[in-house]
């Protein structure tokens, strides 16, 4: 069985692409080191490989099951959340007086790759928890930081986002469940949500829920919602667990993939109400909310991008191994077959797939040296930078390897051949898995609206500008190396049809937004293409860089490197020329098909 993922890619990414290194000046990170960080990665690989890898299977073939009172699992899923906890990773990247190991974002996201890569289903239920417990850090008061963050912290409590209500989807502004205020300052919350991942499970003791409702007798719409943590169980004052709250699971949703994580339909208040306590201010819930939907919207990323890359391990194994006919040129029947990877066409895919899953890595871990700068960098324009820039990419860091992560599994299902098909080899879970990542924390559709309807005008554009300006100065660096030069002319043309198709349908918003936004899920994928062709060109300066005194098994990372940049520039980002045309026609085909003509 090949490795889970390219451990040298993550290191040449880090260290290289990323210069993790250069964290260590930061005052936060004094008492880190290189050591600390890699056997951090270290331990992270290692969990991933004895814990969490050998049970995948068995986790998607024996899905969670409900028998009315409680949630039955494999026993090695509780094995995994107990192992990940007791290692401490659910909090590493707290401060240390919260009782954390003040680890860089970047690379607690590295250590993390190998849990998803391992097992999507089991490492959900510790993305969740992590990024409830972000929340509550952030807006909790410190009463309920003193009940509720340390469980959360050492493993003893889970943790959800409680959104999506029957028939909403993601339309959050018009939610229904509502919270009534009591006397004691805390509320009884009333209504039900669906598509809870982790909202009921045997794992943990306690689930704190982050759920979204409105004030009763509140305004309408946004401004109504706030957000409020409601626990399974109650806890008392002295931190031992109470009764059990009025949350109810009324049941499981059955998946086509990440079978482990449950999903879980929750009514809440069904008795006398589930008590609830208010995060942050009243009103606010939606954009607090928000800080944990864009951290999961990263984490999606990444999910994607590893499920991806475990699917091309998987098969450039299987070519490296599976003889299979002769090259065109022997007409030879009687000499040995040739091995997959030698056929032509068995390579495109194969370079396809590393172009998709190793660039939506890079793409995914850039997105999280920015968050990392955000709060870091000595700098304040620096940290106020990629606090934009991340805004501005969210929706594509999400979305473009969920969408290409979808095709680099189709790809290794088609290298595998009919093998690729069966539930004896891995590519078909791992398709079956990818599938969700183009649907939850957000459509494509979604995300597509909020790039080109929020994104590229917030602040009179000055996100997009700065954009702009950063991928200009990486394809000036580039001009100036000859080695590189010509991967730069492939960029002029598609900016500057960016620039303008962006002008003209952000001109055109206030006028008419329906037909402004129609295709807008094109120009995610547009910019999508072209933020990860910019990721390439910087990924090819990294490995050009290094490769001049590179020897051995280094001297051919780099070449495929670099052949992968060369093959995403001249294959891949030529094909944003025809969607920007429709861009530019603003073509409204589908915007006037009816109902009835369906």
């Amino acid at each position: 069985m090949p490795a889970l993922l390219n451990e040298r890619d993550l290191q040449f990414l880090l260290y290289e692409f990323l210069d993790a290194e250069a964290l260590l000046a930061r005052p936060r990170y004094a008492d880190c080191s290189r050591e600390v960080f890699d056997a951090t990665l270290e331990t992270g690989r290692q969990m991933a490989e004895e814990v969490f890898a050998p049970h995948n299977a068995k986790g998607d073939a024996n899905e969670p099951r409900f028998d009315g009172g409680r949630v039955h699992m494999i026993p090695e899923t509780k094995a995994a959340w107990d192992a990940f906890a007791e290692a401490g990773f659910l909090s590493a990247h707290w401060d240390a007086d919260e009782g954390g190991l003040q680890m860089p974002e970047v690379v607690l996201r590295v250590a993390m790759a190998w849990f998803q890569a391992a097992n999507a289903g089991s490492s959900g239920y510790t993305f969740l928890t992590m990024g409830a417990a972000n929340l509550l850090r952030s807006f909790g008061s410190d009463a309920l930081k003193a009940r509720y963050l340390a469980p959360m912290g050492d493993g003893r409590f889970s943790g959800t986002m409680a959104l999506t209500e029957p028939g909403q989807g993601s339309a959050l502004a018009d939610i229904r469940t509502m919270a009534e205020p009591r006397a004691d300052g805390s509320y009884r919350i009333f209504g039900q949500k669906m598509f809870i991942s982790g909202g009921d499970q045997s794992l943990t003791g306690n689930i704190v829920h982050m759920v979204l409702a409105r004030i009763k007798g509140g305004p309408p719409g946004a401004k109504g919602i706030s957000l409020f943590l409601v626990p399974k169980v109650l806890v008392n004052e002295d931190g031992s667990l109470g009764e059990r709250n009025d949350v109810a699971l009324a049941g499981l949703l059955h998946k086509m993939g990440w079978r482990g994580t449950t999903s879980t339909v929750l009514s809440f208040g069904e008795k006398r109400g589930a008590v609830g306590y208010l995060l942050g201010e009243l009103g606010k819930g939606l954009s607090q909310m928000f800080q944990m939907m864009n951290e999961a919207r990263i984490g999606v990323g990444l999910y994607a991008a590893c499920i991806a890359s475990r699917g091309h391990q998987l098969a450039l194994d299987y070519a490296r191994q599976r003889p299979q006919g002769r090259l065109p040129s022997n007409k030879d029947v009687s000499s040995p077959q040739a091995l997959l990877v030698e056929h032509a066409d068995i390579r495109r895919m194969l370079l396809a797939q590393k172009a998709y899953s190793e660039g939506a890595l890079a793409l995914c871990l850039y997105a999280s040296s920015l968050f990392e700068d955000q709060h870091t960098h000595p700098e304040p324009q620096a940290r106020r930078d990629a606090a934009l820039l991340l805004d501005l990419l969210t929706p594509v860091v999400k979305s473009w390897p969920a969408k290409y992560g979808c095709v680099a599994n189709d790809l290794a299902i088609q290298i595998m051949g009919g093998s690729g098909y069966i539930r004896e080899y891995l590519p078909e879970q791992l398709y079956r898995d990818q599938r969700l990542n183009p649907i939850h924390e957000g459509t494509e559709g979604i995300h597509g609206l909020d790039l080109l309807g929020r994104k590229v005008v917030m602040q009179s554009g000055a996100a997009y500008l700065l954009f702009r300006a950063r991928v200009n100065a990486t394809i000036a660096e580039t001009r100036n190396n000859e080695r590189l030069a010509e991967l730069a002319e492939g960029f002029p043309a598609p900016l500057s049809r960016l620039d303008e198709v962006t002008s003209q349908l952000t001109a055109l918003l206030a006028a008419d937004p329906d037909r402004a936004l129609a295709n807008a899920t094109v120009y995610l994928d547009v910019f999508g293409r072209i933020v990860a062709a910019w990721i390439w060109l910087r990924l090819a300066q990294a490995a050009d860089a290094a490769s001049e005194s590179a020897t051995g098994a280094d001297r051919a990372f780099y070449a495929g490197k670099l052949q992968a940049a060369r093959y995403f520039i001249v294959w891949e980002l030529p094909a944003t020329a025809p969607q920007l045309d429709l861009l530019a026609a603003v073509d409204a085909i589908p915007l006037e098909m009816r109902d009835e003509w369906f």
